[in-house]
C-alpha cells in the first residue's frame, strides 16, 4: 500500500461510491477499482461492499479507514513541521454545527480564520448536534460545537458557554390562542413564571429524540409536572411560525427568538424556579493528531464564541472558561 492508495480508499468510503470518488479525485473509475482489488489482494480480505446505500466498508475496511485517517493526518503534520508553518498554517479544516449555532457563529468565524489564517481552507457543515458529533467519531469532520458534553474515548470537549431558555407565546395573549381552546391566564408582562404555572399551556416543543426537548422534560419531570405539549416539530422556525399563528406557546433559546420579540411577533418569560440553561461545548478528538491548521481554528473558535457572549451578540449567552477534559 502506499499514501495514493489510502487517499483513495478514504474518498470512496466518504462519497459512498466509486463515481462520485472518482469524480473528486479526478481519477478514472476503473483505476480506483482496480487500486481497490490490488489492497484487498495484498491485505487477503475484503475491504468493501456494495449495500443499497452505496459502497460501505466491511469490518476490515473499517479498520483501514481509521488507522489510513490517522495516516494521513500524521503526513500532513509533518509536511507543516518541515516546511515551517507552525506560524502560518495551511490546509482544509471541517467544523460541524447545528443550524442554531451556524447562524451565530458561522459568519464572524469565517471573517476571522480569513483575516488571521488566509491559507486555511474553513468548511462549515450544518446538522442536528446528535449527527455533528456522530461525524466526529466517524471522522468525517475535524472539529464539533454541540449542546452536550462528551466522554467518549478519543474525544475532548471544552465548555464554551451557556444560554438561557425562555417561555413565550404570541404577543396577542390569550387573543392569539383562541383556536387552542385554552383560557389561560397567561404570566403577567414582568412575571418570572414558575414551571408550573405553564403546565397546562398548551406547547409546541421539539420531538423527544431532540436534546433540548430532553432538558425541558427532565426539568418537569424533576418538579413532579406534566407538560402538555400539543405540537412536536424539530425545527425552531416553524415553532416559532406555529407560535406566530396561535397554535400554541414554547420553551426556547432566548436567542432564538429575540429578533421576533424585538419585532413584536412574540412575548417571552423567563422562568422562575428551574435554571433552564444548556450549554455548548467544543469537541475534538484527543485520540488522533491534530494539524496547526484545525489546532488554530479550534482556538480560533473558542475565542470568536466566547467574545460573541461577551459582547451580547449571543442574547441570553454567559461566556464560560471552560477546560479541556
Amino acid at each position: 500500500m502506499d499514501i495514493r492508495q489510502l487517499r483513495y480508499f478514504i474518498a470512496i468510503v466518504e462519497q459512498g461510491s466509486f463515481s462520485r470518488a472518482a469524480a473528486t479525485l479526478h481519477v478514472a473509475q476503473p483505476a480506483l477499482s482496480l487500486h481497490v482489488r490490488n489492497v484487498e489482494a495484498e491485505l487477503g480480505t475484503r475491504l468493501l461492499f456494495r449495500s443499497p446505500k452505496g459502497v460501505v466498508p466491511t469490518e476490515a475496511g473499517e479498520i483501514l479507514l481509521r488507522n489510513a485517517r490517522t495516516i494521513i493526518d500524521q503526513l500532513k503534520i509533518t509536511e507543516e513541521e518541515v516546511r515551517g508553518h507552525q506560524n502560518d498554517p495551511v490546509g482544509t479544516v471541517r467544523l460541524g454545527l447545528p443550524g442554531t449555532i451556524s447562524e451565530i457563529l458561522s459568519v464572524p468565524l469565517i471573517m476571522a480564520a480569513r483575516n488571521r489564517y488566509p491559507r486555511i481552507e474553513l468548511r462549515i457543515a450544518e446538522a442536528m448536534s446528535g449527527f455533528v458529533l456522530e461525524w466526529l467519531r466517524e471522522s468525517r469532520i475535524d472539529l464539533a460545537v454541540i449542546y452536550r458534553n462528551v466522554s467518549d474515548s478519543g474525544l475532548a470537549s471544552i465548555e464554551l458557554l451557556e444560554e438561557e431558555l425562555v417561555f413565550f407565546a404570541p404577543a396577542q395573549g390569550l387573543a392569539g390562542l383562541s383556536d387552542t381552546g385554552f383560557t389561560g391566564p397567561l404570566p403577567a408582562p414582568e412575571a418570572r413564571p414558575q414551571l408550573a404555572d405553564i403546565a397546562n399551556v398548551p406547547l409546541i416543543l421539539p420531538g423527544k429524540a431532540h436534546g433540548l426537548r430532553h432538558l425541558i422534560d427532565r426539568h418537569a419531570a424533576t418538579a413532579g409536572i406534566d407538560l402538555d405539549v400539543s405540537i412536536e416539530v424539530d425545527s425552531y422556525s416553524n415553532i416559532k411560525r406555529l407560535v406566530c399563528s396561535g397554535l400554541g406557546c414554547s420553551i426556547l433559546p432566548l436567542n432564538a427568538i429575540s429578533q421576533e420579540v424585538s419585532a413584536g411577533l412574540l412575548e417571552s418569560w423567563r422562568i422562575g424556579d428551574v435554571r433552564l440553561r444548556r450549554s455548548a461545548y467544543l469537541a475534538f478528538p484527543e485520540a488522533r493528531p491534530m494539524t496547526n491548521a484545525v489546532a488554530a481554528i479550534r482556538d480560533l473558535a473558542v475565542a470568536v464564541l466566547r467574545d460573541l457572549a461577551r459582547k451580547g451578540s449571543w442574547a441570553g449567552a454567559r461566556a464560560l472558561m471552560g477546560e479541556t477534559g
